[in-house]
C-alpha cells in the first residue's frame, strides 16, 4: 500500500476517473481477498464522509475490501466518535490519508441553510446535524455564499481545517508528514470530485 499521502490521493483519483467513464475494474472484491484480509487491514486512505447512499466510497473510487478506512455522518459532522475514528486510522492503521467527502444537494447542509434563513431549528436530533453545519454556513455567508452546494464546498473545506484544530493526535500526525486531510465535493450527477482544501504535504495534481 502506498506510504505517501500523494500516492494514496493518485490512486483513489484515477479510480474516481474510471467510475465517472464507465470502465471500473472493481478490484479487491474477490474471495482471495477477502480471506486475505483476515489477519490485518493496511487501507490507503481513510474517508470521512456524508452518510447520503448515493456516496458509497468504495463505489465513486474504484477500490474493494481492505483499500479504505470509512466513516460516515449526515453531513460528515465532527463527534467524539468521528474523531476516535479517525485516530485510530491514522495512529494504529498508519493510514497516509484523510479525505473529507461532501457532496452537492446534502439534505443535512440544506437543514442548515434553510434554519439559518428561517431562525427556526428542526426537531429532535437533527437539530444537533444543524448546529455542527451552522458555523459553515455562517463562514460560506461572509464569503457572499448563499446556495446549497457553494455551502457544501464550504463545509468540507471547514471540516478539513476543523479535524486538525480540533484533535491534537492529528495535528502531529500532519505535521509529522505521515498524514495529510484533503476535502473532496462529490457530483451526483456526474460522478466527479472536485478538489478543495488540503492540509499538510500533499500533491492534488491528477
Amino acid at each position: 500500500m502506498p506510504a505517501t499521502p500523494t500516492r494514496a490521493w493518485q490512486i483513489l483519483a484515477q479510480g474516481n476517473e474510471r467510475f465517472v467513464s464507465g470502465t471500473t475494474l472493481h478490484p479487491n472484491q474477490n474471495a482471495a481477498r477477502r480471506a486475505s484480509l483476515t489477519g490485518e487491514q493496511n487501507p490507503l486512505a481513510v474517508i470521512f464522509g456524508c452518510s447520503d447512499s448515493r456516496l458509497a466510497a468504495e463505489i465513486i473510487f474504484d477500490v474493494g475490501l481492505g483499500d479504505v478506512f470509512v466513516v460516515r455522518t449526515a453531513g460528515q459532522v465532527i463527534d467524539d466518535a468521528v474523531l476516535g475514528s479517525l485516530e485510530y486510522s491514522v495512529d494504529i492503521l498508519n493510514i497516509p490519508l484523510i479525505i473529507v467527502l461532501g457532496h452537492d444537494s446534502c439534505g443535512a447542509v440544506t437543514a442548515a441553510v434553510d434554519s439559518y434563513a428561517s431562525g427556526a431549528m428542526p426537531p429532535g436530533f437533527i437539530r444537533s446535524l444543524v448546529e455542527r453545519i451552522t458555523p459553515s454556513v455562517l463562514a460560506a455567508r461572509q464569503q457572499g455564499v448563499t446556495d446549497v452546494d457553494g455551502t457544501v464546498a464550504e463545509h468540507t473545506d471547514q471540516t478539513v481545517h476543523r479535524l486538525v484544530e480540533t484533535s491534537r493526535s492529528l495535528a502531529d500526525a500532519v505535521e509529522d508528514g505521515r498524514t495529510a486531510v484533503l476535502g473532496l465535493t462529490y457530483s451526483l450527477a456526474n460522478g466527479t470530485v472536485e478538489v478543495g482544501a488540503a492540509v499538510g504535504d500533499i500533491d492534488t495534481r491528477r
